[in-house]
């Protein structure tokens, strides 16, 4: 073989080599891009999902009491009992107002259940009672305002989103928890858990 021919075997040799470098070079750069993808997704998912609750925050939801809109009180403790969803909501949330509607009808529908539904506004008084004369809604509602920030946060809403509900069964143990709208899935499924 001439000096030449064995030249171009090498370049040949070489250029195989470093094409195939650079795709390995490729692959590792796309997997460690994935890797990352994925994680990102990972924490940004854990960091939105309610987090867990402990038993003295369920005891302290128990003893709270809330003017309502109307006047008078309302006392967490008269709820214990039968089943009960909480949700924290606000007038200047659009997906709280979207799904007011729905939990009203859901109320309505299950109260005879003796399934039991509360709002908390966490809102200016004022703002509370001027949608509640707008929009009634049936099912009793308590003005929350920042207290209803703090306790939303006790039972699992880390990054206080509204709206957030959580679900209590008869004996007042915290069965479930969603930050953000609930849809009719949502409910059945609760509906399920307590029955």
């Amino acid at each position: 073989m001439s000096d030449q021919e064995n030249l171009k075997k090498q370049a040949v040799l070489t250029e195989d080599l470093q094409d195939s470098g650079m795709a390995r070079r490729h692959w590792i750069t796309a997997g460690v891009a994935a890797a990352a993808g994925l994680a990102g997704s990972f924490v940004a998912w854990q960091k939105y999902q309610p987090q867990g609750v402990m038993d003295v925050a369920v005891q302290n939801f128990w003893s709270q009491t809330f003017e309502k809109p109307e006047g008078g009180t309302l006392e967490m403790k008269a709820f214990r009992g039968k089943p009960l969803l909480v949700n924290f909501w606000a007038t200047w949330c659009p997906p709280c107002i979207e799904e007011l509607p729905l939990i009203d009808a859901f109320y309505k529908a299950n109260q005879s259940k003796s399934f039991q539904v509360v709002g908390l506004a966490v809102d200016q008084p004022s703002q509370v009672r001027r949608f509640l004369t707008q929009k009634p809604l049936q099912f009793p509602n308590g003005l929350a305002g920042m207290v209803g920030t703090e306790l939303g946060v006790s039972l699992g809403n880390a990054q206080s989103a509204l709206p957030y509900s959580v679900l209590f069964d008869a004996k007042g143990r915290l069965l479930a928890q969603k930050a953000g709208k609930l849809d009719q899935k949502d409910l059945d499924s609760w509906l399920q858990k307590v029955a």
